[in-house]
């Protein structure tokens, strides 16, 4: 790995070089110190990740007590830092010891793919309608960029779309561990669970008839919420599970509650999610 091309240590005579190489891919900076344990624990995930991308990008390692000059012009404060430049100027950067899959995450941002045009494609079929289209483009696409997780998770979510919920989850399955708790992927199995569970249910009108006349019918409310949530008309669904919630606890083992859980991780970050959620403990307290 010393002698790797796509690595190098920096020094005042080939900074300059360096930056000039920025103008062709991106370069990433590490800015290191052999005192710092956390920089000895990222630095072999940037060396494997340099040579795995195979020159889509150049990793410099700089050493901060032996070239102190050229850290100073970025005033760098903490070790370990990483800066990625384009054009011979930071665009972007990390601190810290990051697991290798946030590393990945931050460098994808910058770096080219060979899939990418496939993935646009894709996107563009999945939008026309046609998850199937978009299925084969994807599966081309994980041939010819096995590495790239993004390629497995769009695949999966057109598989969700065109209906094969087993063939979906299959993809999930074969992420790396460490993509497995990423919130895109615990929202697309969450997904996944709500449109099993509607499988052989009636529609939505059949249900709201049932609820309007028999506003006790607590089968008809959970089907709904559930119909609800797969439309991503997800306020009302919410709401109707909270009504769940207060008629009976003990309908499918608490099912309004867990069905409120697993919608608050479908949606992740979305301002509603607070809202509910303390809507929900309110109840539970």
């Amino acid at each position: 790995m010393a002698n790797s091309p796509f690595i190098i240590d920096v020094t005042p005579e080939n900074y300059q070089d360096l930056m000039k190489a920025s103008f062709e891919v991106p370069v990433l900076l590490d800015f290191w110190a052999g005192w710092c344990q956390p920089c000895l624990m990222l630095m072999p995930i940037l060396a494997k990740l340099a040579e795995e991308y195979d020159g889509k990008f150049l990793l410099g390692k700089l050493n901060t007590e032996e070239q102190q000059a050229i850290a100073a012009q970025f005033g760098i404060r903490s070790i370990p830092t990483v800066k990625l430049f384009r054009d011979g100027q930071p665009v972007d950067e990390f601190m810290g010891a990051l697991p290798e899959g946030a590393v990945r995450e931050f460098i994808d941002r910058h770096v080219g793919h060979k899939s990418d045009a496939h993935m646009a494609e894709a996107r563009e079929r999945l939008a026309a309608g046609d998850a199937h289209g978009a299925i084969a483009l994807l599966t081309e696409a994980h041939e010819v960029d096995p590495g790239n997780t993004r390629v497995a998770l769009a695949l999966a979510g057109a598989q969700a779309a065109s209906g094969d919920p087993i063939a979906a989850e299959a993809t999930l399955d074969s992420l790396p561990v460490n993509e497995a708790e990423k919130p895109e992927v615990i929202a697309l199995r969450n997904r996944l669970f709500f449109a099993e569970q509607v499988a052989g249910a009636p529609a939505v009108a059949e249900l709201e008839a049932r609820l309007e006349s028999d506003p006790d019918d607590n089968e008809a409310r959970f089907q709904l919420a559930l119909r609800k949530v797969v439309d991503e008309d997800y306020e009302p669904a919410m709401e109707l599970l909270l009504e769940l919630m207060r008629a009976d606890r003990s309908f499918g083992d608490d099912a309004g509650r867990t069905g409120l859980v697993r919608i608050f991780d479908l949606l992740g970050d979305d301002p509603r999610v607070h809202q509910y959620r303390r809507r929900m403990a309110s109840l539970l307290h």
